[in-house]
């Protein structure tokens, strides 16, 4: 079958590290179901893999991709959950299980015409998504509903900060957060971003670092090192910052005397469970609610998608098609 996978790990160069090619199709085992991927999206994580963070070179090759929608062997249409956990483990989360790990880091990944995946994280695909829309929920807009509607604590017309506005979580982050009925700020340094920010509902967007017009009650984080002080200094006494992420780095300055004397919350996030990502779907076909594309691209075009998350040019998710 046709897969991209990470043949080599360049922490400098991680788009150099794709190959393009056939590899063998999934063995069924019991417990596990094969799937005909009609739709794959692009992730951070795929990139970062390349880097060689969550994998190494002793796992290489290893398909790359953490999200899709398709065909069961059954003929129905599914989405795949991409967090392979174990829900004793974790309390009843399979994000808390210490061992979990998502598509493409242990198992092998979505960016290929079948994939192997355990029953448990198939869910039904409701008509009203098409594949290409499905396939972008499992992970960015999974993570953006679980900081959001299972983390932050939020009543209906707060007011939310979203930092880097431009990526699949941050998009996904303001639409989800408008839909709610929020007031939500952006940032970004791309003044087109903040203004297709303003376009998918945030009241205002501003440059990276620029004082916002009012404190919010709560600030959505992925990058990390070079938006925390920014974060933290436009909370409202009581706040919380939500971080999902540090893409510029995770060493920055606590600032605790900040944090303890205005009382905020520091709440880490990392993806999301099956029953949030059902209910995330229910709130799609039910609200007409659409993850925003930025490309689709042939799977063997992926190339052109991971050198355009490498150099930042997109806003929204990077889709494949098969």
């Amino acid at each position: 079958m046709f897969a991209i996978t990470a043949a080599r790990i360049s922490p400098d160069d991680p788009v150099s590290g794709l190959e393009a090619g056939e590899r063998p199709e999934p063995e069924p085992r019991d417990g596990w179901a094969v799937v005909d991927v009609r739709a794959a999206s692009l992730n951070h994580h795929d990139l970062w893999s390349l880097r060689g963070v969550g994998l190494d070179e002793k796992s290489l090759p290893r398909i790359l991709g953490s999200d899709a929608a398709g065909v069961d062997e059954d003929g129905n249409e599914v989405v795949v959950h991409s967090v392979i956990g174990d829900l004793g483990a974790g309390g009843g989360d399979e994000t808390l299980d210490p061992r979990r790990s998502l598509l493409s880091e242990v198992h092998e990944g979505t960016f290929a015409e079948k994939l192997l995946v355990p029953r448990r994280n198939l869910l039904p695909k409701p008509p009203e998504l098409s594949f290409e829309e499905a396939a972008c929920l499992p992970t960015a807009w999974l993570t953006a509903y679980s900081m959001l509607f299972g983390k932050a604590d939020l009543r209906p017309g707060s007011t939310i900060l979203v930092q880097g506005a431009g990526g699949g979580v941050a998009a996904a982050l303001i639409r989800l957060a408008v839909q709610a009925g929020h007031r939500v700020y952006a940032t970004s340094r791309s003044e087109a971003k903040r203004d297709r920010a303003v376009q998918l509902g945030a009241h205002a967007a501003v440059p990276t670092g620029e004082r916002l017009p009012e404190k919010v009650d709560a600030v959505f984080d992925s990058v990390g090192q070079a938006t925390w002080a920014h974060s933290v200094r436009s909370l409202k006494p009581g706040g919380a910052i939500v971080t999902c992420g540090a893409t510029s780095g995770d060493a920055p300055s606590a600032e605790l005397t900040r944090v303890f004397f205005l009382q905020l919350r520091v709440l880490g996030s990392t993806m999301g469970t099956r029953a949030e990502l059902a209910t995330l779907i229910e709130m799609c076909a039910r609200t007409g609610l659409r993850p925003d594309i930025d490309r689709v691209l042939p799977l063997d075009q992926a190339r052109e998608g991971f050198q355009a998350m490498a150099d930042g040019d997109l806003f929204g998710k990077i889709v494949f098609t098969l």
